[in-house]
């Protein structure tokens, strides 16, 4: 750091301690900075849902689920989110034409091949071949690879997640292999948005140096000098963009705004078509009916049910049995509390586990339903993977049969 730089720096302490306002370059406007926070908020949101959903056997994601009502209301929050995010995309696909259509601003953004002649001059900088770091413009390389990336990621986030919101259009055009491997690929992305925001954006912009300019809009001297030297000079030498004349900016926005609106309202058909081009079954299943059960003091007498063969079912396997119906049942139910993770010790992920019960006592006590731990919970109603009345009647008449697995 040079001498001068030292000067100007420890000027601006001064001023802030005397109540002065600093020199200072506008870097954003207001709505670049408000379009950065909803993205930022859509964006963390988004992580926050959607992780737990990729590990939904961890005790975090557990918790993070449960704190957001569940997974159904975890989804909801999920998708309106990804809504606001493509919204936003939409209208910086619009600001940006602005930009460059009205404005005439130069595309400083893009890779040019000044960029690799900053990041060789880098390279010999922290090798120690080099006193000091490459003079950047506007955005220097590590910037222009952060944004390409934030648009590369939300076209795949997007399209993979239209697969997934949409399988059955999907299946239309694509082999039904490709839903799982959108499922795949979106959360693989999801895990490198996020690492690269928490390692690369946070050490960059808020541990190496705390870059205020996209909540204040901008930067001082000092942190011109030592983030954005080129632009600096071409500001102070008068040869930065200047906005072009006022009649001049009517008589493209004229050309402008048709082409804008246009562009606007089909990008928005595409995000409604998004969201309501179709409703599947692949979804979670609703809970169950969640009125209070009466159940006698005495148990009342139940008929033996008749069991019935199924043709789909394996050789041997009775419709009304484990194997045949409660196994997928309870799959379906019960599997993110009672699954893998055995919430109260009791797992029904198994025939023999449901038998084996938990912390409460047996799950499955063949012959005996007053005694089964699964009976005595649906029966009091009010469960989060409540049955209904009927999966609970035919529940009991298979405990009553003997609870056979096959």
């Amino acid at each position: 750091m040079t001498r001068a730089h030292n000067m100007e720096e420890n000027t601006e302490i001064l001023d802030q301690k005397q109540g002065v306002e600093p020199k200072s370059y506008v870097r954003f406007d207001l709505s670049q900075r408000i379009e950065h926070i909803i993205m930022l908020l859509s964006f963390t949101i988004l992580a926050i849902t959607g992780l737990p959903q990729k590990f939904p056997t961890s005790p975090i994601s557990v918790g993070i689920i449960n704190a957001f009502g569940g997974i159904e209301s975890s989804r909801q929050i999920h998708h309106i989110n990804a809504v606001i995010l493509m919204l936003v995309s939409i209208y910086h696909i619009i600001a940006v034409g602005y930009r460059m259509i009205v404005l005439r601003k130069p595309i400083t953004m893009l890779p040019v091949f000044e960029d690799f002649k900053h990041l060789f001059e880098d390279i010999k900088y922290y090798l120690g071949l080099r006193k000091k770091k490459a003079a950047y413009g506007r955005y220097n390389y590590a910037e222009k690879a952060e944004y390409l990336a934030v648009v590369w990621g939300t076209l795949i986030m997007a399209i993979t997640g239209f697969m997934m919101w949409n399988p059955l259009a999907t299946a239309r055009f694509l082999p039904g292999q490709a839903i799982p491997a959108a499922k795949a690929a979106h959360g693989g992305e999801a895990i490198l948005a996020v690492l690269a925001i928490l390692v690369w954006h946070f050490y960059h912009v808020h541990i190496r140096t705390f870059n205020k300019s996209m909540f204040t809009g901008k930067l001082t001297k000092t942190e011109m000098e030592e983030e954005h030297p080129a632009e600096l000079q071409l500001l102070e030498a008068g040869s930065a963009w200047q906005p072009p004349a006022e009649a001049v900016v009517k008589q493209r926005r004229k050309t402008y705004v048709p082409i804008a609106v246009f562009l606007a309202g089909i990008l928005s058909l595409f995000v409604f078509a998004f969201v309501t081009l179709e409703e599947t079954a692949l979804t979670t299943v609703p809970s169950g009916e969640t009125a209070e059960i009466f159940l006698p003091v005495t148990p009342t007498p139940r008929p033996t049910p008749i069991p019935s063969a199924t043709p789909e079912l394996p050789a041997g396997v009775q419709a009304v049995s484990w194997e045949g119906t409660f196994e997928a049942l309870f799959r379906n139910r019960c599997s993110t509390c009672h699954g893998f993770t055995a919430v109260g010790g009791l797992s029904l992920a198994s025939y023999q586990q449901a038998l084996d019960g938990g912390n409460s006592g047996p799950g499955i006590v063949p012959g005996d339903p007053d005694s089964s731990v699964v009976v005595q919970v649906q029966s009091a109603g009010g469960h989060p993977g409540q049955l209904t009345i009927d999966e609970i009647d035919l529940l009991i008449n298979w405990i009553l049969d003997g609870a056979p697995e096959r």
